[in-house]
C-alpha cells in the first residue's frame, strides 16, 4: 500500500511510549498497535487529531505516500 504510517518514528523523537499515547487519546494499546504497522483501512480524523495535538506533529509527519512502482496510473 502506498499509505506507510511513520507513527512510530515520531513516537521515538518525542520519546513518548505507544502505551502513554494510547492512554492520553482514549484508545486501547491494540487498536495503536494496528495503526502503528499500518494494518488498518482508515483512521478517523478525530483520531489523527488527537494524536497530532499529543505528539505536537502534522497528519504529514505521521503518514506518508510511496507510490508503488508496479502500479501504473
Amino acid at each position: 500500500m502506498p499509505i506507510v504510517v511513520r507513527l512510530d518514528v515520531m513516537l521515538a523523537l518525542r520519546k513518548v511510549r505507544s502505551k502513554d499515547l494510547a492512554a492520553a487519546i482514549g484508545i486501547t494499546e491494540a487498536n495503536l498497535s494496528l495503526l502503528k504497522s499500518g494494518k488498518v483501512k482508515g483512521v478517523r480524523f478525530a483520531t489523527l487529531e488527537a494524536i497530532c495535538e499529543e505528539l505536537a506533529c502534522t497528519p504529514g509527519d505521521i503518514l506518508d505516500y510511496e507510490p508503488d512502482q508496479t502500479t501504473n496510473r
